[in-house]
């Protein structure tokens, strides 16, 4: 299938290798409005537009990676299901659930297949943990527990990232993989959610840190911790292995790299166009190791399980076992499957708008609990097919 890639900024480049790799997909177009992402992006048969609109209707893609601002998530995903084709959208999928809903139905009007993604329940730890909870041998689920401390505000950030009207801080664009690994593990169907939301620090203005209690359908209980100020880095309790699986060395890089760049535009030096390397693009980049949404901890009646560089480590009764991951596919060639067996194969698809829908509204109404001190009741809960 020909994938078009609508935004060729950090996230767009780190799909095309991944794209190019894989049996089902070739590059074949790219839409951006800045003519260096165009120009960097072009050739090896590539075609490049300047809008979404017109890469739509070029006729010249099957698939199309929405990886655009998320303000223009809905605009640009509703575009390309209308046009025929089939949607991969980065997450989180909208800013509002009421824009969300607009995409779900615009696929299942158009008959299009829509995968919400990248997030973290593609990797191969999380659904190795989720193979342990389904098949009962350590007995029932009984907690899940989830910790991630980095340096998310601190990184260069383009405007509408902290922005919470435009879908910006960490409650939506971290709280997206924070919610997708719990509700994986978990089954999907959460009934509550109660938390409250940070905004520490004056000088990166926006909602950088969360702490919430999920809770789901058959009582069972979740936490989600996140802060994003660059104090503890949450890699001293990972092994120092980061988010792509990646030795993570080092204190406060990302505030001392910010305060390097000072006086270059944030997006510039995000893009790594700057003299300052890109911290988006390092923490992306993949390692060797398993990925580490920070420390996630899987109860169950007879044991506890936590991500291991290799695979997991399971511990018993008696004693600790390790599982190897070691040669799974990562969570990008992950989700590029799940669309293509769905398309090809008429296999189910499990990420699907429906899914991001739900992932969503818990972001949305973690951030209400912390305006209205209360529990919010869910009610577009899905189930894990």
């Amino acid at each position: 299938m020909r994938l078009g890639l609508a935004g060729l900024g950090v996230a767009g480049d780190v799909l095309v290798p991944f794209v190019e790799r894989h049996p089902d997909y070739v590059v074949a177009a790219g839409a951006d409005p800045a003519a260096a992402a165009r120009q960097a992006f072009a050739g090896a048969g590539r075609e490049v537009f300047t809008s979404v609109e017109e890469m739509c209707a070029s006729g010249a893609v099957d698939v199309v990676y929405v990886a655009t601002p998320t303000p223009m998530h809905a605009e640009h995903t509703v575009t390309a299901l209308r046009t025929g084709h089939h949607v991969i959208v980065e997450k989180p999928m909208a800013v509002s659930v009421e824009s969300a809903e607009a995409m779900v139905a615009a696929a299942e009007d158009a008959g299009r297949v829509l995968v919400v993604g990248h997030s973290q329940s593609f990797e191969a730890p999380v659904r190795a943990m989720r193979r342990i909870v389904a098949s009962g041998e350590l007995g029932p689920l009984r907690a899940i527990n989830a910790w991630y401390y980095t340096d998310w505000m601190f990184r260069p950030r383009a405007a509408d990232e902290l922005d919470p009207t435009k879908g910006g801080g960490v409650p939506l664009r971290q709280g997206a993989h924070h919610v997708d690994i719990v509700r994986y593990l978990g089954g999907g169907l959460l009934r509550s959610v109660r938390g409250r939301v940070g905004a520490w620090d004056p000088r990166r203005p926006g909602e950088g840190a969360y702490t919430a209690y999920l809770e789901f359908d058959d009582g069972t209980p979740a936490t989600v911790v996140y802060s994003g100020y660059d104090h503890f880095p949450s890699t001293e309790l990972t092994f120092s292995l980061g988010e792509a699986g990646q030795p993570m060395e080092g204190y406060a890089v990302a505030r001392r790299r910010l305060a390097a760049a000072a006086g270059t535009a944030e997006e510039v030096v995000k893009r790594g166009t700057a003299a300052a390397p890109s911290r988006q693009r390092e923490l992306l980049s993949g390692g060797s190791a398993q990925p580490f949404f920070g420390l996630v901890v899987l109860s169950c009646e007879r044991g506890d399980v936590r991500v291991a560089p290799d695979g997991l480590r399971v511990y018993g009764d008696e004693r600790t076992e390790e599982v190897s991951l070691v040669g799974e596919p990562v969570g990008r060639t992950t989700m590029l499957t799940e669309l293509a067996d769905a398309v090809l194969r008429a296999a189910p698809v499990v990420h699907g708008g429906r899914w991001g829908l739900a992932n969503l509204e818990v972001c949305v109404a973690l951030v209400e609990s912390s305006r209205t001190r209360s529990e919010v009741r869910l009610r577009r809960q899905t189930a894990l097919r």
